[in-house]
């Protein structure tokens, strides 16, 4: 049994300014220009729900990012300092199967580094 606390995971209410457009710009490499601003706006009005880390990893289908990754590293201090991050955007590709993370691939793998059945707060269309 180890003696080592896993970092209490802390949660800013909603989605940051910034990861809007970073969710745009993400969505439009996969679908069309006039697709997106939908979904972004729909994003924003959507209600924050909580999915467990390994369930959102297994429904993107992504690759897990080690903690050598910088923007992996930065997020894996925030949660050791008790900074808390921002709701993950996520969208349906019910097409494919899957779901596509429009913004905080980062923050999730930095999460699941510390707890696979952490409860990650997002956003989903």
């Amino acid at each position: 049994m180890s003696d080592i606390k896993t970092p209490r995971i802390n949660w800013l209410p909603e989605p940051e300014d910034h990861d809007y457009p970073a969710a745009d710009s993400y969505l439009r490499i996969i679908y069309a220009d006039d697709r997106v601003a939908g979904m972004v706006a729909k994003l924003k009005t959507a209600a924050v729900i909580q999915f467990k880390a390994k369930d959102v990893f297994r429904a993107s289908q992504l690759s897990l990012l080690g903690v050598s990754n910088l923007h992996v590293e930065k997020d894996s201090l925030k949660i050791k300092n008790g900074v808390s991050l921002s709701p993950l955007l996520l969208v349906r590709d019910e097409v494919n199967g899957k779901v596509v993370i429009a913004d905080g691939y980062h923050r999730l793998c930095a999460i699941y580094e510390f707890d696979e059945d952490a409860l990650i707060h997002c956003k989903i269309i």
